[in-house]
């Protein structure tokens, strides 16, 4: 029996990468459609009532005829999505969590949501500590400064370098996936590292305010939860060393940016990095273009040829898995474990 399946990819986890993942994984027995979404050319965002998503309802429910398996980075499984799709029976999405899937409407319409744990870690974690660097080293700075003809030798003053990482303190909020291979990367260093993770059952946990006094740099690496959400305010910064730097590379809702820039701005802060933001992208007028110190990436952390492979190979496992008849490895919303 043939197997209609959407390989809805985008200008990153392309389709040609999610088609060839699916022939190796299930070499026989489907019939493929392609639908390219415009991300990230044009950025995500709500639709519906899912959040990150690429705004592409109509062409999505209009290449869902008769197909049973989707297999996407950013569309968007909506209420509306679900009624029009009513063969749909597996949507993997191709990241580190389904935030683009309305899992109440697919667990109530029999669709089960599969997504990709550690696709992007080892991008992310080597962009952190990239990140880290930059960001104490004055890397863009003294690199615009150079480019536009200046020399700027005030920068090797001893109150305008920043600290080693070797003999220094990393203090990680987090140590799933990426906030591990980042430990493992700033040991190799020699850096002393702390973890405050409270889920993990690490032997090295500690707790955050025993970490923020220790911590000469600081890195995020925590979920966005309820509890997460603005984790890191003005207390917590002001608790950091003075010459401290902070790095953001997980979600934009941990950090309280006002406080961020307020301790840059005071000078606590010898600097910052951030990859994420509370709103993407950035509005002209936003507090974070004008703050001295502050190195800044597009949310790009996770962008990797490799992360883009994972992706594709992971979700079309899911699939072998499905059609199989086999459990689904990564399933999100877990009541619907037998599907075929």
């Amino acid at each position: 029996m043939t197997v209609r399946v959407l390989a809805a990819g985008d200008h990153f986890v392309l389709n040609r990468l999610l088609v060839a993942a699916l022939r190796r994984e299930v070499p026989a027995g489907l019939e493929v459609a392609e639908l390219t979404l415009p991300w990230p050319v044009e950025p995500f965002g709500r639709v519906g009532e899912v959040q990150e998503a690429s705004d592409v309802e109509d062409a999505l429910i209009e290449a869902l005829r008769g197909v049973e398996v989707c297999v996407t980075q950013m569309a968007p499984l909506t209420e509306r999505v679900l009624a029009a799709a009513e063969d749909l029976r597996l949507f993997c999405v191709t990241r580190g969590g389904p935030v683009n899937a309305n899992l109440a409407a697919a667990t109530e319409a029999g669709v089960a949501v599969t997504f990709a744990p550690g696709r992007n870690a080892v991008a992310t974690a080597e962009h952190t500590v990239a990140l880290l660097l930059a960001a104490t080293r004055r890397i863009p700075q003294t690199h615009a400064d150079l480019a536009s003809g200046v020399w700027r030798g005030d920068y090797y003053r001893y109150d305008n370098v920043g600290p080693e990482l070797a003999g220094s303190t990393v203090g990680l909020v987090g140590s799933g996936a990426i906030g591990s291979r980042v430990a493992a990367i700033l040991r190799g260093f020699g850096a002393e590292v702390l973890v405050h993770d409270p889920y993990a059952g690490l032997a090295e946990h500690v707790e955050l305010p025993e970490l923020l006094a220790r911590s000469h740099f600081l890195s995020l690496h925590a979920r966005a939860t309820p509890e997460t959400a603005g984790m890191i305010g003005a207390a917590e910064l002001a608790a950091l060393p003075r010459g401290a730097v902070v790095v953001n590379s997980a979600r934009g809702s941990l950090l309280d940016y006002d406080a961020l820039c307020d301790a840059l701005d005071s000078g606590h802060l010898f600097g910052a990095a951030l990859d994420v933001f509370p709103e993407e992208p950035l509005p002209p007028g936003s507090r974070l273009l004008r703050t001295p110190n502050l190195v800044m990436t597009p949310h790009l952390a996770g962008g990797s040829k490799q992360t883009a492979a994972n992706a594709a190979r992971i979700a079309a496992q899911e699939v072998g898995r499905y059609l199989r008849g086999e459990p689904l490895l990564h399933l999100a919303n877990p009541e619907l474990r037998q599907l075929r």
